[in-house]
């Protein structure tokens, strides 16, 4: 790994490619470098004490081309971060915690339809919480942990899953039409309604979500995008999977009865260990 610049200059080390001379010296034997002293302060401190101390009245960005021009690569993954914040700040995008979500559930009940339409909520923790009817409509849900949350009759419509741990969820009569489950884990959850009231994920992007375990009796899967997903041993009597893109899907120990794959692609998908069988007229138009 090369050494920082700073080391560069002033090491005692002849060889050289590997010193590089700052510059003459002056009367007091001080080198003159060519470089803000003002954004170089809180880096020269970082130095002696391993702490960044950056006063607010100075612009972090200076102190970072700094920290880059001198090659201390630990400042600069801390201004670099500290960069992002300060971006996120501004923009007011900011994701809601546990403890926010949790003030907006305990003064209601469980009736309430909440409305978190929009909301950003990348990485919360929102597992096992009771999420019944609530409005997450175009959400950001990236990376959220909701395992063995109940989702019952939420709104997930166009809402962002992906990467979402979702595992033993209870998801009910959800509307998630067109939401982005893309590499979510989705074991053993719930989609059955006791009622008759059916699922609705037409369009939503399974691709590499795994589902395996999973009860979804009566989910319209309509067009969805399943390539690469893992749907081992689930329920899907009476699925609609009509138009589904199924490419180097696992179905293997699934139940088929009835379900619709009519106009789905079918290719490398895995039918193994099937509990019942699968018919022409569920694939054909």
């Amino acid at each position: 790994m090369a050494q920082m610049l700073m080391a560069r200059m002033f090491t005692e080390n002849d060889q050289k490619e590997c010193r590089i001379l700052p510059s003459k010296k002056d009367r007091n034997g001080a080198y003159l470098i060519d470089r803000s002293p003002t954004y170089f302060e809180p880096l020269l401190n970082y130095l002696r004490h391993g702490q960044l101390i950056v006063d607010p009245v100075l612009n972090p960005i200076g102190i970072l081309e700094e920290a880059r021009f001198y090659g201390i690569e630990g400042a600069v993954s801390i201004l670099e971060e500290t960069i992002i914040d300060d971006e996120k700040k501004k923009r007011n995008i900011i994701s809601l915690s546990r403890k926010d979500v949790l003030k907006a559930l305990m003064p209601t009940t469980t009736k309430s339809e909440l409305r978190f339409q929009g909301v950003n909520l990348v990485g919360a923790d929102l597992s096992r919480l009771d999420l019944r009817n609530i409005n997450f409509k175009y959400a950001n849900l990236q990376g959220c942990n909701l395992t063995g949350a109940n989702l019952t009759c939420c709104c997930l419509e166009r809402a962002d899953l992906s990467g979402a741990n979702l595992e033993g969820a209870q998801l009910v009569s959800v509307k998630m039409a067109c939401a982005n489950l893309e590499a979510a884990n989705l074991q053993s959850c719930n989609f059955e309604d006791p009622g008759g009231r059916n699922v609705n994920m037409e369009g939503v992007n399974l691709k590499n979500a795994n589902l395996k375990g999973s009860n979804m009796a009566w989910v319209n899967l309509r067009v969805a995008t399943l390539k690469h997903a893992i749907l081992k041993d689930c329920d899907l009597r009476w699925a609609v999977l009509a138009g589904a893109n199924l490419e180097c899907c696992d179905l293997s120990g699934s139940d088929l009865y009835e379900t619709n794959l009519r106009g789905a692609n079918l290719k490398d998908a895995v039918f193994d260990q099937m509990l019942t069988p699968l018919h022409m007229s569920q694939t054909i138009r």
